[in-house]
């Protein structure tokens, strides 16, 4: 079964199951769901607790289903933590997980956690997580986008009763906020918790905040991408000086641009030969939010237009590899931003 995580906190208010599997690679949010599920079983009698982290091929399952098959200690209720960090249980752990999936059914004895990280399609698709889902509940934590950053931070901001400024002064503070903590959730909370500290609760000024915060953002090349795609020269710009800020490597920089433009010639090339939009999406497999994007580009994008943009892309690889062009700066960091707001310009 398959909960939400703003659905986990009714669904234990109507008393917990055997089994909880939750994936996903926002660490914070992974870890306040499994505080809030050990919290209901503790006062439901969970007083054991053990822990295990699959690190390799040589992992012991056999200790794992002998913990899980008994009784706790003068037979009280335990809590058994599997922690797979590379989401991968290979074959003796795929086996281990079925077995532990079957053995949690009518179990009100042992409450069994598994953390994974993000899992692809194809490892949703396999048994052993089949079997986790089908006998236990499963919990997606996905991580918390720009767009929502804000308003997550004004509800953090709120359960300790703080809250900003009505209005657009409010809003600009949350945007600086979330400017300065983007891409790490974690320190995000760490500086929601700090403002509790430096200030009493009740409304909180622009000056406050920006005087608090710091920038402990983290960037990486496929944010960049949406930036670009979106037409948001800002934050763009502001992306740009933080992936170089934090030692990027250009060429990572440049790929990711670059796969978007030659993304952008498959699919005109595409449509010129009669496919609709959505069919040539689907054949250059541009999914999710891309795809959004591309839906609202393309229309209004020329050959010539992508054309000059793949011309850019090449002469930059070079700028980017050593080799000077003399239509662009010969610093990489410099000749990117400019190839970066070809594109932006384009998007928007």
């Amino acid at each position: 079964m398959q909960i939400g995580l703003p659905a986990l906190s009714s669904h234990l208010q109507k008393g917990i199951k055997s089994l909880y599997t939750l994936h996903g690679d926002e660490a914070l949010l992974q870890q306040e769901a499994m505080d809030a599920i050990r919290q209901m079983a503790r006062a439901r009698g969970f007083t054991e607790r053990s822990n295990y982290a699959v690190q390799g091929a040589n992992f012991d399952w056999a200790e794992v289903m002998n913990a899980n098959q008994s009784m706790g200690l003068f037979g009280d209720k335990q809590i058994i933590e599997i922690r797979i960090p590379t989401g991968k249980p290979g074959k003796e752990g795929s086996a281990a997980l079925q077995r532990i999936a079957e053995l949690s059914e009518g179990n009100d004895a042992v409450l069994t956690l598994i953390a994974l990280p993000r899992l692809d399609k194809a490892t949703q698709s396999s048994a052993w997580f089949a079997s986790l889902d089908s006998f236990g509940v499963t919990i997606k934590i996905d991580p918390v986008e720009r767009g929502a950053l804000p308003q997550w931070i004004a509800q953090r901001l709120n359960q300790q009763n703080q809250r900003v400024q009505a209005g657009a002064e409010g809003q600009h503070a949350l945007q600086f906020f979330a400017d300065r903590v983007e891409g790490n959730l974690l320190a995000a909370f760490q500086e929601v918790q700090k403002l509790a500290l430096l200030y009493p609760e009740g409304e909180l000024s622009l000056e406050q905040i920006e005087a608090a915060v710091m920038n402990v953002a983290r960037y990486d090349v496929f944010k960049l991408s949406e930036a670009v795609l979106a037409g948001k020269a800002e934050r763009t710009q502001r992306m740009l000086d933080g992936l170089q800020a934090e030692g990027e490597a250009t060429v990572l920089v440049h790929w990711a641009l670059a796969e978007d433009i030659r993304s952008m010639k498959r699919v005109v090339d595409a449509m010129s030969a009669g496919r609709p939009l959505a069919m040539a999406l689907r054949e250059n497999r541009i999914w999710g939010a891309k795809e959004k994007q591309f839906e609202r580009i393309m229309p209004n994008v020329q050959m010539s237009v992508v054309n000059k943009l793949l011309q850019a892309a090449h002469q930059v690889d070079g700028v980017v590899k050593g080799l000077p062009h003399p239509d662009w700066p010969s610093e990489p960091w410099q000749a990117l931003h400019r190839l970066a707001h070809m594109m932006v310009r384009v998007a928007s």
